[in-house]
């Protein structure tokens, strides 16, 4: 089987992807299953999309029940759960108004869009600049990779979109100096994944809110990694006491089916009407159904107080490495958005844990990023941990 495949993809599918060995056949809970019957921990999640872990009962559930009524309805059109989904997002955040489409890259999309569009609405004309963060990562599209603080995402496809520029992380004189008469938002990640695992300052995120009300910036949150509980809060916002204007969600909001949302105060989200946006599959009654039961079991299974507690044994357990090995920089991250940072490159770490039955992720070439379901276990952590040690020892 796996040679079939193999060559299947290397023959028929552009080569976007680096891809690795194992061709899994089956999937649940933590756990994943290649062809050969080997078992595999998984410390990815797709990366923060099965935030509940493969297959989980609930979301299965109610897909299954989904299926016996319609698989797609032209958004001309009412949707149960649509409306449910939208309800409960918008009833356990700080926004009144849901917008859905089909990933994050599109949920950026729309986001940059609004922000555009508002302030047109309220007679700022000349202002669309959107002020975004070194080493961010917003997505693939040419509006995304324009946002994106990477360079390595925008070569080759020059020019790229005008209207954005990029400051440091916690740097707010840097921010502050960025803004000029053009400029209509800021858009950062909470924590940026991509970039590392690095977090925004408490302080800083209390002065952005600040600075952003005072000169009438809107303020976006791209949460597609950080949010649906990802940091042990429902969105990560809710560490700082701040509110967005606009935030953007993805990745494990439907467990594994393909959803985003742009999520946005009444003041803000009137700026759309009929004819300014919009997205054929975008709320598919599927991922909406998955959706509504993802943040059903978040709510009321005490997901989040595990994803809490199991983050702070992760981190305590990789600081204990840390403590005996001088090349960890540094274990950061919260809830199980996890980051240890070497003083070297670290790919070679990810083949070998493969190798040994462990998914994980290195980004920004030196850090381990571990993304594990909000439901793993101690076991699961301290096994890791183990091989990590093994490795280490190598």
């Amino acid at each position: 089987m796996y040679d079939d495949i193999t060559k299947k993809t290397d023959r028929y599918i552009m080569g976007t992807y680096r891809r690795f060995k194992p061709v899994f056949v089956k999937a649940k809970g933590t756990k994943l299953y290649d062809d050969t019957g080997q078992e595999y921990t998984d410390f990815l999640s797709g990366i923060a999309v099965c935030n509940l872990g493969h297959n989980h009962p609930n979301v299965v559930d109610a897909i299954f029940k989904q299926i016996g009524n319609y698989m797609h309805l032209s958004n001309l059109f009412y949707m149960r759960p649509q409306a449910d989904l939208a309800e409960l997002l918008a009833q356990n955040s700080f926004a009144d108004k849901v917008f859905f489409c089909n990933s994050g890259a599109e949920a950026n999309e729309g986001a940059i869009k609004l922000a555009r569009k508002y302030a047109k609405d309220n007679g700022a004309a000349d202002r669309y600049e959107i002020i975004t963060l070194i080493d961010s990562f917003h997505g693939r599209t040419f509006a995304t990779i324009s946002a994106t603080g990477q360079e390595k995402v925008k070569k080759g496809f020059e020019p790229l979109l005008p209207g954005f520029k990029h400051v440091k992380l916690n740097d707010m004189d840097g921010l502050k100096a960025a803004v000029t008469n053009a400029t209509c938002a800021v858009m950062i990640e909470p924590i940026l994944g991509e970039g590392g695992v690095m977090e925004a300052a408490p302080e800083y995120m209390t002065n952005l809110r600040m600075f952003c009300d005072d000169n009438y910036l809107l303020l976006i949150f791209d949460e597609i990694q950080t949010g649906i509980g990802r940091t042990g809060k429902l969105f990560a916002y809710e560490h700082y006491g701040v509110e967005p204007d606009i935030m953007t969600l993805a990745k494990g909001i439907a467990n594994g089916l393909p959803l985003g949302a742009v999520l946005a105060k009444e003041r803000v989200a009137k700026a759309f009407v009929p004819g300014t946006h919009a997205s054929t599959f975008g709320g598919n009654p599927y991922a909406c159904s998955a959706g509504v039961a993802v943040m059903k079991t978040l709510l009321h299974e005490g997901v989040l107080a595990k994803c809490t507690d199991m983050g702070e044994y992760f981190r305590g357990e990789l600081n204990k490495l840390k403590g005996k090995y001088g090349f960890i920089n540094e274990v950061r991250g919260k809830g199980l958005l996890i980051g240890m940072e070497l003083d070297f490159p670290c790919a070679d770490i990810v083949t070998k844990c493969l190798d040994k039955g462990f998914i994980i992720n290195c980004t920004m070439e030196n850090v381990l990023r571990f993304l594990p379901s909000l439901l793993i276990s101690k076991e699961e952590i301290d096994a890791l941990v183990e091989v990590l040690e093994e490795i280490f020892n190598t």
